[in-house]
């Protein structure tokens, strides 16, 4: 039998700092969840597999950070990106209108194909906040009218994590574009980031 093709996809991660842009991709990755988490210098990349049953997608991830004074390094790392996640604390209001913002960007200046999903993070913690907190249907409202897939998630329990990549995997295109592996590379990488990663998603 024939092995199945394999393409490579440039992901971007963006959003505001806090809202666990990190920690969703340590736990894509490695499973794994860290309670005191170190914020992203600049932009940290791994790579992850995801098994369909006619292909391999092999993301190759650049998790950016979030914090304003990085805000203009963004376009380097969204540049050619064939998915990106944006990703909101669904307990912190103000980092929703900054998904908003990031949504808007990308549309404006990234490729016109590219997949994009909005994720709610933190669900673990809506429960027991009695603070304000993004609606669900909010977020559903954004991503109906701009394109988007959209989950909640949460980092710490796991819950709907795979499935944001398993759903960006098959909304991708067939014939994905061959470039990905060649296209250019930042200089500003964070060299404390945990070392790349590859092993097969139960996608």
């Amino acid at each position: 039998m024939d092995a199945k093709p394999q393409t490579s996809v440039k992901l971007v991660l963006l959003g505001e700092a806090a809202v666990g842009k990190s920690s969703l991709v340590l736990r894509f990755v490695s499973n794994e969840f860290q309670e005191h988490k170190e914020p992203t210098i600049g932009a940290a990349f791994l790579t992850q597999k995801c098994q369909l049953p006619n292909r391999t997608i092999k993301f190759e991830i650049w998790d950016t950070a979030g914090q304003e004074r990085f805000a203009s390094l963004a376009p380097m790392y969204y540049r050619n990106a064939q998915a990106a996640v944006v990703v909101y604390d669904v307990t912190k209001p103000a980092s929703f209108v900054k998904a908003r913002h990031w949504v808007s960007e990308l549309h404006a200046q990234a490729s016109p194909d590219i997949v994009i999903a909005l994720v709610g993070n933190k669900v673990d913690l809506a429960s027991d906040d009695n603070g304000p907190r993004v609606a669900t249907a909010e977020g559903q409202a954004l991503a109906d009218d701009e394109g988007l897939l959209f989950l909640e998630t949460s980092a710490k329990t796991g819950s709907n994590v795979q499935e944001v990549f398993t759903a960006l995997a098959n909304k991708l295109p067939e014939p994905a574009a061959a470039s990905a592996a060649t296209q250019e590379t930042p200089d500003h990488i964070d060299l404390s980031a945990a070392p790349n990663k590859q092993a097969n998603c139960a996608c």
